[in-house]
């Protein structure tokens, strides 16, 4: 799952572009399905969204959760996978960027009336580069 968050009037212009791009960054750094896609947007008004000195309104978080598994070296890829698409795709800097993944154990998720430890899925979750 995938939040995005930014400045509603530089973010909703753009949404779909930016899934597309964070998908491909999936699909190409994590071996994930590409019609497994779950992006949810956030966009903020601009008295709503405080962001660091030095970055533009362009300034876009995105938070990631998945299962456990990946190495570390894979979700580096993934993280550096996105930062380049973005910059290429959208023209936005990697120091308008930050990203963020939190990983939980498979039981700790649950969809289709099961949990993901119970779960077969048509990816591997334990991805190593």
């Amino acid at each position: 799952m995938v939040k995005i968050y930014g400045i509603d009037e530089k973010l909703n212009p753009v949404k779909s572009r930016i899934s597309d791009l964070i998908n491909e960054a999936f699909v190409e750094s994590i071996s994930f399905p590409s019609d497994k896609r779950i992006h949810r947007f956030f966009p903020m008004k601009r008295e709503d969204f405080f962001y660091p000195a030095g970055r533009t309104d362009a300034y876009t978080m995105i938070e990631i959760s998945m299962m456990e598994g990946r190495s570390v070296e894979a979700k580096k890829n993934l993280i550096k996978n996105i930062f380049s698409k973005l910059q290429t795709g959208l023209n936005i800097s990697p120091a308008d960027v930050e990203i963020t993944i939190t990983e939980q154990p498979p039981h700790c998720w649950g969809f289709r009336g099961i949990t993901g430890d119970e779960a077969v899925l048509s990816y591997k979750v334990d991805v190593k580069p």
